[in-house]
């Protein structure tokens, strides 16, 4: 229950900037991967174990297609981030307070690994609706 609280209020703060600006509705859900004779499926996540793999989806629709925001959401501490689902998904290892692509963050003297990503964020722009994936590991 508390990995659902966490989710959850990381994401709306995420996005809190966007709610005061301009009506924007964003809605977020958790797949856990499954397999059963060799085929792997998505399923809603109704309850998660260590070692699962999950996706996280975050949709959002805006009032206006001309809008620009930033979506932004935590990843639980409950989770180790794996992957983003795009390439327009820039990624923090420091709590939020600096961005950029995987590739290129340090973390100390060493280059940051998934493991470090603490936050993701996509800006939007042109667009009236869209998602932001990403996939991680259930510690």
């Amino acid at each position: 229950m508390r990995f659902w609280l966490g989710f959850a209020s990381l994401v709306s703060l995420g996005s809190g900037t966007a709610f005061a600006e301009s009506a924007i509705d964003i809605d977020r859900s958790v797949y856990v991967e499954r397999s059963s004779e060799g085929v792997r499926a998505l399923e809603p996540a109704r309850t998660l174990r260590p070692g699962d793999k999950v996706v996280l989806v975050v949709e959002w629709r805006a009032d206006s297609p001309e809008r620009r925001f930033t979506v932004q959401s935590a990843v639980p501490r409950t989770l180790a981030f794996q992957r983003a689902g795009s390439d327009a998904v820039e990624v923090s290892i420091d709590g939020g307070r600096s961005w950029g692509d995987l590739g290129t963050l340090k973390a100390g003297t060493r280059l940051a690994s998934a493991e470090d990503v603490t936050h993701l964020r996509m800006k939007v722009a042109g667009s009236p609706s869209g998602r932001m994936t990403y996939s991680a590991i259930v510690r």
